[in-house]
């Protein structure tokens, strides 16, 4: 893209509605139409925000967490649908890049899941977290690095990861590998109190400064009603407040604007995007700062697949010959591991 191009971006931090996907998915419809009439090119929204992040499991045992864990199987969106219809149809209309946290039902699991649809309203990313943090991993299935994809789109190349996936810095690097320019990150906001917004803010001005990279950060909003209704003890009331950082962070590890803390609200900035070349002059991790005769990363990106038939293994598998002549597939170190491969004798 031209790097002397501006790009508007904005950052929600709103509520979502606990009771409804659709609700939610309205209030969705209509930020994006308030961001693209400020002028959004590219609009980024909260982590699993349709049809709501699962605060009940941070706070509920897991044997009272059965119900709440069933409705939101019950609400949580499938990919394509009507929802992810609709999103595509309002990027499309507004031309706004939309980036938009989802729980991903895929038959029996549910998957924190990343879409973002170019400003055409096709969907150019969806990805899943790799690894859910302590009680989401009683909520949430494992992602793969198939996702670990940087992608091309009208404001310029986007990677996106969730939460403490930034803790990850091989995950993080295999996407400033692939020469991200806006870094999508989305956290689930009003959770642990005002040390998680500290915490959030040091890691994502630490990813743009190490990128090079634009950070457009979005967090969640729960009100006093919601928090109630989560639940009623008012300790653990404590535990779901503060934790919001939603924030625009520039290659030099600057905020663009004043960061949103409390509150609802659309935070925008002006990207400009020749900063990017203006940091990566000085450092570039994964150019003239690099040294990956010592140091590089190895990624498997293939889908975690639960069966491969046999048929399509031996098709497809290298050959050998064995002692009697007849060609056999030959072992493959690079074979995944993680499959059970059913291997017949030749005859």
């Amino acid at each position: 893209m031209d790097k002397s191009r501006t790009v508007r971006a904005a950052a929600a931090q709103i509520a979502p509605d606990l009771t409804s996907r659709d609700k939610t998915l309205a209030r969705v419809l209509e930020t994006i139409r308030e961001a693209a009439a400020k002028s959004a090119d590219l609009i980024v929204f909260p982590e699993t925000f349709v049809p709501w992040y699962p605060y009940f499991s941070f706070v509920l045992p897991p044997v009272l967490s059965g119900r709440e864990h069933l409705r939101l199987y019950e609400e949580a969106v499938t990919v394509p649908s009507a929802t992810t219809d609709s999103v595509a149809a309002a990027a499309r209309e507004h031309g706004i890049v939309v980036a938009l946290g989802v729980n991903e039902r895929d038959h029996g699991t549910l998957y924190n899941t990343q879409l973002i649809f170019d400003a055409d309203g096709a969907l150019v990313l969806k990805r899943r977290k790799i690894t859910p943090t302590f009680h989401e991993r009683m909520i949430w299935g494992q992602g793969d690095a198939s996702g670990l994809k940087v992608v091309d789109s009208k404001v310029g190349r986007i990677g996106a990861l969730a939460c403490w996936e930034h803790y990850n810095p091989l995950a993080r690097y295999a996407l400033m590998a692939q020469h991200e320019e806006i870094h999508v990150a989305q956290f689930p906001g009003s959770m642990v109190g005002p040390i998680f917004a500290d915490q959030m803010e040091v890691t994502i001005r630490h990813h743009a400064l190490e990128s090079g990279c634009f950070v457009v950060n979005a967090t969640g909003w729960l009100t006093d009603e919601q928090i109630r209704s989560i639940t009623p003890d008012e300790g653990l009331q404590k535990a779901l407040r503060g934790g919001c950082m939603t924030a625009i962070i520039s290659p030099e590890g600057k905020h663009l604007a004043a960061p949103i803390t409390e509150g609802e609200g659309i935070l925008i900035a002006d990207l400009d995007m020749s900063l990017i070349l203006k940091r990566k002059r000085m450092m570039d991790s994964v150019g003239h700062y690099a040294r990956p005769e010592l140091l590089h990363l190895v990624i498997d990106d293939r889908p975690a697949n639960p069966m491969v038939t046999a048929h399509t293994f031996l098709e497809t598998a290298p050959t050998g010959s064995n002692t009697d002549g007849h060609q056999t597939p030959a072992f493959d170190g690079n074979t995944d591991q993680r499959i059970a491969i059913v291997r017949r004798e030749a005859r």
